[in-house]
């Protein structure tokens, strides 16, 4: 049994600590500051590896941002749903319809802040600026498929 600890920080604040970072050497140690923080990398994955796909229709669904003071979940305890919503995996047995309702349930119930990372990841949109496939591959190789 390993003693991972999970960073309770948030993804917006990761990503808010990596836009703050100054260099590109600074930016690099945020990236690997966080190499457990299992929700951060999910976003990070799901954004640049080309081999996932997110089976949800493109643009931004309608969904209703939750007030920041009063999330009912995080994406620490959520980011493990993605799987639903990525071609290939146990969400392709849903039908559409409950696979989107599913997605906006997530959104509406995490930071609004993260429900933009979220989006930006299913559109492949880079989260901040900065930040690139190739950064991301230095800070964790064995992230991203090729």
């Amino acid at each position: 049994m390993s003693n991972v600890v999970i960073p309770k920080t948030e993804v917006f604040e990761v990503f808010e600590e990596y836009k703050n970072a100054d260099s590109r050497e600074s930016r690099l140690n945020v990236l690997k500051k966080y190499s457990e923080h299992y929700a951060f990398r999910d976003i990070l994955r799901g954004t640049f590896d080309d081999s996932l796909e997110f089976n949800l229709p493109e643009g931004r669904p309608p969904f209703t941002p939750n007030k920041p003071e009063s999330v009912p979940t995080t994406l620490l305890k959520k980011h493990r749903d993605f799987g639903l919503f990525v071609h290939g995996s146990r969400g392709d047995s849903l039908p559409a319809y409950k696979r989107e309702q599913k997605f906006i349930e997530l959104l509406e119930g995490i930071h609004p802040e993260d429900a933009e990372y979220v989006l930006k990841m299913v559109a492949k949109k880079p989260p901040v600026r900065y930040i690139t496939k190739k950064i991301v591959q230095e800070a964790f190789p064995n992230l991203i498929s090729e």
